[in-house]
């Protein structure tokens, strides 16, 4: 077990990751001692720098005489040294004012949620849904089209209406549909997805096979809805963000970690506890692509049993408190639009 870091050892560390945040340089003792206001000498610094970076808190760079935090610094300095960012009335009124997102569907408003994630935090963002666990059908209609398609029309728990013209392999009677969608609202309705399916088969002989074809189109296509309603709904907005960056400078780099959010965003962290802010630092990440990277997640409430997370991709030298702090403000303003519809009108609605 390593030993405890000192008190004088834990402010240089915090000085090092607040200058290096800043200026994405190699920090040395000389501006360390200028933060620290020089109530410690630039020589006891070097020392303790050097100490520092046989315990894998520092990394130097070959062409530096400074030094640069490693994850494991970054990892401590989010869980002991970072004081919590405080947002200004302005900045707090900005993210209010992009948040007035219309409630259509789900998708287009996550889609507008990126964009405003990424434009207040200036990184990558991703916007995610968490699916339903559990889904049902509440209603089924049935309307003649022609006598060979229908159109199935059906209503989920959470009262989202859906359709599709259904083509029947058989000459359908436009008096026999209404005699089906009664039969799907008492046998159907409620039941799961492999529910419905098992009770398909045991209705099999009750029913001429002509209309059981109909009836087992209908079920397949229910059965594609309420799996739909339970798969995640990712978007992400901003990679190009990235070139902006220092450490992305790299064409290689760069192109890589792009190339990952355009094209697998489904494998970016999507946390399954509850917890409302997770920041995962360098190889913290399980994907190779993030590894040099760190990512900040916030969950919220969508309601419904769905759960919705808001996260940035950046440079382990990020500025962690801004971030985490506008993306919990994000997140709530988000899950009080979902709630209710109202938004917090200043920052003496964010907990503290």
């Amino acid at each position: 077990m390593e030993p405890a870091l000192s008190s004088r050892k834990k402010q240089i560390l915090k000085a090092i990751v607040e200058i290096y945040v800043k200026t994405a340089e190699p920090v040395g003792s000389k501006a360390i001692a200028a933060a620290l206001k020089n109530s410690v000498s630039s020589a006891t610094i070097r020392n303790e720098m050097a100490e520092l970076e046989e315990q894998g808190y520092l990394e130097k760079p070959h062409t530096s005489a400074g030094r640069i935090p490693s994850p494991k610094c970054y990892r401590i300095y989010v869980n002991e040294l970072m004081e919590q960012h405080r947002l200004s009335l302005q900045e707090t009124e900005s993210i209010n004012e992009a948040l007035h997102i219309k409630l259509r569907e789900l998708d287009r408003v996550l889609s507008q949620a990126g964009q405003v994630v990424s434009r207040f935090t200036r990184y990558p963002a991703y916007t995610l849904a968490a699916g339903k666990k559990q889904s049902s059908i509440a209603r089924f209609d049935l309307l003649s089209v022609d006598e060979q398609s229908f159109i199935a029309v059906v209503m989920t728990d959470d009262s989202r209406v859906k359709s599709k013209l259904l083509h029947a392999q058989v000459p359908v009677n436009a008096e026999e549909l209404p005699v089906l969608a009664a039969l799907l609202n008492k046998d159907f309705a409620g039941r799961s997805v492999e529910e419905m399916n098992r009770h398909l088969m045991s209705v099999a002989e009750q029913i001429p096979p002509l209309l059981f074809m109909v009836l087992s189109q209908t079920v397949e296509y229910a059965g594609a809805v309420l799996e739909d309603l339970q798969r995640s709904v990712i978007y992400t907005a901003g990679a190009n963000r990235i070139l902006d960056l220092p450490e992305y400078q790299d064409v290689g780099k760069a192109n890589q970690l792009m190339k990952f959010l355009s094209e697998e965003p489904a494998a970016l962290p999507a946390p399954a506890d509850d917890g409302p802010m997770q920041i995962l630092i360098g190889p913290e990440n399980v994907e190779d692509a993030l590894q040099d990277s760190s990512v900040v997640v916030a969950s919220y409430d969508i309601g419904d049993d769905m759960r919705g997370l808001i996260g940035v991709v950046g440079p382990t030298r990020m500025d962690y408190a801004t971030v985490a702090a506008r993306l919990a403000y994000l997140a709530d303003g988000l899950g009080r639009i979902f709630d209710t519809g109202k938004l917090p009108k200043h920052e003496e609605d964010v907990k503290k």
